[in-house]
C-alpha cells in the first residue's frame, strides 16, 4: 500500500530531536518541485526557540501543537527576494500586485506539499495548520516579514506520539470530471456524501452539537458565512501591507 493511502495528520510529538542536519537535507530535497520560471517564489522560517512559538501561537488560535511541536515551519510566498536580485542586477521588478502574489502562493503551496511527502517519507509527523491565512498580520508582526513576503502555509513537524485514525475521504468520481465539469445533482450528491454522513462519529459529532445534517456543522460553526467574510477582510488588509494589493 502507497505511503500516501496512510497518510495521517499529527498533533502529538515526542521529545526527540529533529535535527538541523536532517530538516535542511529534506528542505532542500523539496526545492527540486516545481516552480514558475524556476524562479522559487517562497521562504521558509524555521522556529523552534519557545518564544517564538509562544508568539505564534495566538495566530493560531492556540493549538497545543503549536507551541509542543519541535518545529514550526512558516512557508511564505516570496516576491522580495526576487526583487531585491532584480535590482541588484539593474532590473526594475514590477511584482507588487495580486497576479505576483498567486504565483509566489502557488509556488510556496507547491513546496510545502513536497515537503510534506518527504517528512512522512523519513518518519517524521506534522500538521498542516488552515489557520495562516486566518491571523496573517500577527505572523507578518512575528516573523518580521518585509513587503512582498506573505504567510501562505504552516506545518507543526516532530517524531509521531500517536497514531490517529485515518480520516475519510470522497472518491475519485466526486472530484474527477471528463472533458468539462459537470455539475452535480442532488442524487450524485446523496451518492458522494452519503457514506460521509453515515460514519459513526460524524454522526456523533452532528449529534453532539445539536445539528439536523453534517453539512450545517461546517456552514453553522466551523466556516461560517460571518467568520469568512471578517477573515477576508483582515486576509486582504495584509495583503495591501505586505505590497501584493
Amino acid at each position: 500500500m502507497h505511503a500516501l493511502l496512510t497518510r495521517r495528520t499529527i498533533r502529538k510529538y515526542s521529545d526527540r530531536e529533529v535535527s538541523e542536519q536532517l530538516l535542511n537535507k529534506l528542505m532542500t530535497q523539496a526545492a527540486r518541485t516545481q516552480t514558475m520560471g524556476n524562479l522559487q517564489l517562497y521562504s521558509v522560517v524555521v522556529t523552534r526557540s519557545a518564544e517564538m512559538k509562544e508568539q505564534l501561537s495566538p495566530a493560531h488560535f492556540n493549538q497545543p501543537m503549536v507551541k509542543e511541536a519541535p518545529v514550526v515551519l512558516t512557508i511564505c510566498a516570496d516576491f522580495n527576494r526576487t526583487s531585491q536580485w532584480a535590482r541588484c542586477r539593474k532590473a526594475e521588478p514590477g511584482y507588487d500586485n495580486f497576479l505576483s502574489f498567486m504565483n509566489a502562493a502557488t509556488d510556496a503551496l507547491l513546496y510545502t506539499q513536497t515537503l510534506c511527502c518527504l517528512l512522512e517519507e523519513e518518519g517524521l509527523g506534522y500538521c498542516y495548520l488552515g489557520t495562516t491565512l486566518y491571523n496573517p498580520q500577527a505572523i507578518i508582526d512575528a516573523l518580521q516579514l518585509p513587503q512582498l513576503v506573505m504567510p501562505v502555509a504552516t506545518l507543526t513537524v516532530g517524531w509521531p506520539a500517536e497514531q490517529p485514525p485515518l480520516s475519510d475521504r470522497l472518491p475519485l468520481n466526486s472530484f474527477r470530471h471528463s472533458e468539462t465539469y459537470k455539475d452535480y445533482t442532488p442524487a450524485d450528491i446523496d451518492t458522494y456524501y452519503l457514506p460521509k454522513e453515515q460514519l459513526p462519529e460524524n454522526k456523533h459529532f452532528v449529534e453532539l452539537n445539536n445539528k439536523e445534517t453534517l453539512a450545517q456543522i461546517f456552514t453553522d460553526i466551523r466556516y461560517t458565512k460571518r467568520d469568512n467574510e471578517a477573515m477576508s477582510t483582515t486576509l486582504i488588509a495584509a495583503l495591501k501591507n505586505q505590497g501584493f494589493l
